[in-house]
């Protein structure tokens, strides 16, 4: 039940982010759609990268934090496996390398815009919303956890 709740959780919310406000950013814009075959497919790296990434987070919290990445069914148990032993927010780092992805793609600074614009409003919401409410939740266990990993540059875990 938690692995079809983190399905449609990744569908609806990653999808819609990544998926159709770029499209609609795009289209609104008179940028192209569609990837004319250059140079340019390099940011398919990108995009797929942050794709697996963001599937193999999701997989973490549900497999492992017996939870969602959904705000509202939170897995109930921190997270530290996989990616999450090189940085605290993997899974943000995967939606901004599918931006970035996309941004190289197409081509398009107004995308660029919007993973500036969407880093800022992740960072403010990961600084004064969830990691206070994850040191609530986790107390010491997390606390040790932000002084070990770093929150947005990867490092090599401590061990």
């Amino acid at each position: 039940m938690v692995a079809l709740k983190t399905l449609m959780f990744t569908i609806l919310v990653p999808g819609t982010l990544l998926g159709v406000v770029p499209w609609l950013l795009l289209h609104w814009s008179g940028g192209g759609v569609l990837a004319i075959p250059s140079i340019w497919l390099i940011g398919l790296l990108p995009l797929l990268l942050g794709i697996g990434l963001g599937f193999w987070c999701a997989g973490e919290f549900t497999f492992i934090g017996k939870g969602t990445p959904a705000p509202i069914d939170a897995p109930k148990f921190l997270v530290r496996e996989g990616p999450y032993r090189w940085v605290r927010n993997p899974m943000y780092l995967a939606v901004f390398s599918v931006v970035i992805g996309e941004a190289i793609l197409f081509h398009s600074l107004l995308l660029v815009g919007y993973g500036l614009l969407a880093g800022l409003v992740v960072h403010l919401f990961v600084v004064f919303y969830e990691e206070p409410r994850l040191a609530r939740q986790f107390g010491e266990s997390y606390e040790a956890y932000l002084r070990t990993v770093p929150r947005w540059l990867p490092r090599y875990p401590r061990i």
